[in-house]
């Protein structure tokens, strides 16, 4: 499955989450082999899923997208990666530390 697609999906899968009192917008940049911008915005405990740039994210994230797949896949744990330089945040820190609960497990 493409990293494009694992965005689409994981629409579906926020649908049926508890997600109430997450507001902000997310912003992926992910470099590399499968390069390509995607965000998600979450409003008043709904959630829509994107694929290119948005307005004044609250939050940007950028990766590798070998290391997000790795990532995903809980080969690569998040806060090690953000340690050690191949997961940068730029943004509100309060969301950045709710990124693991809601993309993992995809």
């Amino acid at each position: 499955m493409s990293l494009r697609d694992v965005f689409f999906s994981l629409q579906q899968r926020l649908d049926g989450q508890e997600i109430k009192g997450l507001n902000g917008t997310f912003l992926f940049e992910l470099e590399g082999e499968e390069e390509g911008l995607y965000h998600i915005i979450f409003i008043e405990g709904s959630s829509k899923t994107g694929e290119g740039p948005v307005v004044a994210p609250n939050l940007t994230v950028t990766m590798s997208s070998e290391d997000f797949r790795a990532m995903l896949a809980k080969e690569l744990n998040a806060a090690e990666a953000f340690m050690g330089g191949k997961l940068k945040v730029k943004g509100d820190m309060s969301l950045a530390m709710k990124l693991q609960s809601f993309l993992l497990p995809i």
